[in-house]
């Protein structure tokens, strides 16, 4: 048999050990190896590496004293990871058996591949039902026009309609395996979004160096959806829109953000304030609000990073 690549498990850590704890668990039911893992404390209120330390003593802890959020996060732990293949899981995220493998085996076998999710499930603790709710089967690419796109197989229960592997347009940040190789060609995420978009920007930039995501689906895992964030906070408000203008003004020419612009100020704007000031939703009308002025004034700023040298380490505080 052919000898399996090592591979950088990272996670993120914020004010969440009892997520990390069971994630932890659930990567120790299967048995994959070689396999290094890293959890990236993102300046939780309780430092928990006394813990991890103790009860998972194979685990790397690395504590920031700043929330660097997602990405941030995620590239605090790089200088350090030695894998062939990086692993980016959240902490709301359980695995299966066999699901490590099946990416990497993937990717051994597609070269072209820069990154590859799983399927994502909802995480279902009480089992009640004989099939799985989906989160995600892949993406189609972002509307050139709204700024939108469709997450395939959502909330579908899982007949097995999505059995083989597809090219899709964007990984899913809750669990994505990507080459090391990766870093150097395309760079690392950008970490001005702090969170959500990260990945499909990282997907954008991969393809222009002409590199495919994919999804395998015979890989699995089960997600606890919003359970950092809240299913509608104004934080998901304020990022999610922020970093949906942020998205559209990285990755499209200045010829096709003009009619993006123009849908933006005469119907997505008006649509979200009278509907947020409908439902009497004060909290998210300011955070869209926010969201929106965010760029207005970020609008003359760089936002094309270079490819970021990640061989030497940002603030923190690393412990093995």
């Amino acid at each position: 048999m052919r000898e399996l690549p090592l591979v950088s498990l990272i996670t993120v850590n914020y004010n969440g050990l009892d997520y990390t704890t069971e994630l932890l668990n659930s990567i120790r039911s299967f048995s994959y190896a070689p396999l290094e893992i890293f959890v990236v404390d993102n300046a939780s209120v309780v430092n928990p590496e006394k813990i991890l330390n103790q009860n998972y003593p194979e685990v790397k802890v690395i504590r920031s004293e700043k929330n660097l959020g997602f990405a941030g996060g995620n590239n605090l732990a790089l200088p350090f990871a030695k894998g062939k293949y990086l692993f980016f899981i959240n902490n709301d995220a359980e695995f299966t058996s066999n699901c490590l493998q099946t990416l990497v085996e993937f990717m051994e076998n597609h070269l072209d591949a820069g990154v590859v999710s799983p399927l994502l499930c909802y995480f279902n603790e009480s089992k009640t039902t004989t099939s799985d709710l989906i989160q995600y089967a892949g993406m189609t690419q972002v509307n050139a026009l709204t700024a939108r796109n469709k997450t395939i197989g959502e909330k579908e229960r899982d007949t097995n309609q999505y059995s083989t592997a597809q090219k899709i347009a964007y990984a899913h940040g809750a669990a994505m395996l990507v080459r090391q190789k990766v870093l150097e060609d395309v760079g690392l995420m950008y970490d001005k979004f702090f969170l959500y978009y990260e990945e499909l920007d990282w997907c954008e930039r991969m393809r222009k160096e002409g590199l495919n995501c994919y999804v395998e689906p015979n890989a699995r895992i089960y997600h606890k959806e919003s359970a950092a964030v809240g299913a509608s906070s104004a934080l998901k408000t304020y990022f999610l829109n922020r970093n949906r203008i942020l998205f559209m003004r990285r990755n499209k020419s200045s010829l096709k953000l003009i009619p993006f612009f123009i849908f933006l100020i005469f119907f997505t704007i008006p649509k979200n304030v009278y509907t947020f000031f409908v439902r009497g939703e004060f909290k998210l009308l300011r955070a869209f609000l926010e969201a929106v002025k965010w760029n207005v004034v970020d609008i003359n700023r760089k936002i094309f990073s270079k490819k970021v040298n990640y061989s030497m380490p940002r603030d923190y505080i690393f412990k093995n």
